[in-house]
């Protein structure tokens, strides 16, 4: 028989690479779509069936979960970027903390209602971290999120765990920050990749960012789906680090992409502005995959240039 997966968060970037791997796959597809988004954003499959809810109307997703009956459940419902959580930490809580909870909940029932194992993955942040202690980090990392994002991801993260206890198969993903050119424009990557692609044609122009000296672990998003399928897959549920290992700075990633375009003297185009600085910004992100790397055969498949390089050329092309 045909397994049959649903995706909440469907319309993001990585709700559509996934759907797009598992659909070559041969699986069939659901999708739980916001009533004001469309199948047509990033291009998503024909073949993905869609299903209208809020992540917060738990009548709704059960409801969607009973006709479904998934065998695969990836929770990638998520509000928005972290800096955005700040602006409306309630709704950060409500969707990537409590819908995260009406999720697993809705998956167990189907479970105990049909008997089949229902398998989930949920998707945790290194943001839970907050201003971790070590580094690199790893699964036994002591979480202490400072960021209402990483709150609300911290509180899934350990529901995940708690709904172990009563059978349900959830795995989780603790992800570092994953790029593509589906990223949002305002996720600092994406900016930054759209405005040396516009500067290197006009060369005029600037870019206003906030704190450069931001370390992060920056990885290609296909390569964390990925982990996601494995993670999920594994006969036993468990915790999994996805990272590179390596940390790069805002700056450097900068450089990298004025590079890209011929760019060296990019400190003249890039204009520092308060307002894109997070109340409270970590700077020592850098994570430890050696566990799924080990038990899931996992492997980051482009390096942190390559990563640039994808995406000022899709912007160059979009130009």
């Amino acid at each position: 028989m045909t397994t049959t997966a649903l995706i909440t968060g469907i319309t993001g970037q990585d709700g559509s690479y996934l759907a797009e791997r598992l659909v070559r796959e041969g699986l069939d597809v659901h999708g739980i779509f916001l009533p004001s988004r469309t199948k047509t954003e990033h291009a998503l499959s024909s073949e993905v069936f869609a299903h209208y809810a809020d992540i917060r109307d738990t009548e709704s997703i059960n409801r969607i979960f009973r006709k479904v009956s998934p065998d695969e459940v990836y929770n990638l419902a998520t509000p928005g970027a972290v800096a955005a959580s700040w602006e409306n930490s309630l709704l950060s809580g409500q969707v990537t903390g409590l819908g995260a909870l009406t999720v697993m909940e809705a998956a167990l029932a189907v479970q105990n209602t049909t008997g089949k194992t229902v398998s989930v993955l949920q998707p945790s942040s290194a943001e839970m971290f907050g201003r971790p202690k070590v580094s690199p980090q790893d699964e036994n990392t002591a979480v202490a999120p400072v960021s209402p994002y990483g709150a609300a991801k911290a509180y899934a993260h350990f529901m995940a765990r708690s709904m172990r206890e009563v059978g349900l198969k959830v795995s989780t993903v603790i992800m570092y920050n994953h790029e593509s050119p589906r990223r949002p424009i305002d996720y600092v990557s994406r900016k930054i990749a759209m405005a040396a692609a516009r500067i290197g044609r006009d060369g005029a122009g600037v870019v206003e960012l906030g704190n450069l000296d931001a370390q992060r672990d920056w990885g290609w998003a296909p390569d964390y789906v990925d982990a996601m399928i494995r993670a999920l897959r594994f006969p036993v549920p468990d915790d999994y680090i996805v990272a590179t290992g390596v940390a790069h700075s805002v700056k450097d990633f900068v450089a990298a992409a004025f590079s890209r375009v011929g760019i060296t003297d990019w400190e003249n185009y890039v204009v520092i502005n308060p307002e894109f600085v997070r109340p409270v910004d970590p700077t020592n992100f850098v994570g430890n995959a050696i566990k799924a790397k080990e038990i899931l055969g996992w492997r980051p498949t482009l390096d942190f240039n390559g990563l640039v390089d994808k995406m000022v050329e899709f912007e160059l092309n979009a130009l």
